[in-house]
């Protein structure tokens, strides 16, 4: 086979790894969505990232089940999705600021259902004056 040959192969094999790469890459990518196309992305399956701030008294847990059930509501309009988490309860997860739910939409159940939670919760030193000293 001339030498030519040989790069063309490689060149393919290298095009047929790019491609497979960014397939990858891609399909690993959870992107932040509003709650209305959460709930479209969950009629396809697709794995997404919602934010909100936790409904004060809409939270329950089941420690029997491991299940966190709360509403979540979104910053910029008035919607709300209810959200089932089964886990281990956040620490201080009543006084987060606002909340990341990674999962899917449950269409059956009518909520999102949680695979991951991340809770942002107000800094110790949120307001703490500084001294300084002469």
């Amino acid at each position: 086979m001339k030498r030519s040959g040989w790069y063309v192969i490689g060149g393919l094999l290298l095009a047929a790894f790019a491609g497979f790469s960014l397939l990858s890459f891609r399909q690993s990518l959870t992107p932040y969505v509003a709650f209305e196309k959460a709930e479209r992305e969950g009629k396809v399956g697709r794995s997404v990232q919602v934010m909100g701030a936790l409904d004060k008294g809409t939270s329950s847990y089941d420690s029997a089940q491991r299940a966190l059930l709360f509403t979540l509501e979104e910053p910029t309009t008035t919607k709300k999705l209810r959200v089932r988490f089964h886990g281990v309860r956040p620490a201080n997860f009543e006084d987060a600021i606002s909340i990341v739910a990674i999962g899917h939409y449950d269409e059956k159940a009518q909520e999102f259902a949680a695979s991951k939670l991340l809770v942002k919760c107000p800094s110790k030193y949120q307001g703490a004056e500084v001294k300084t000293y002469s």
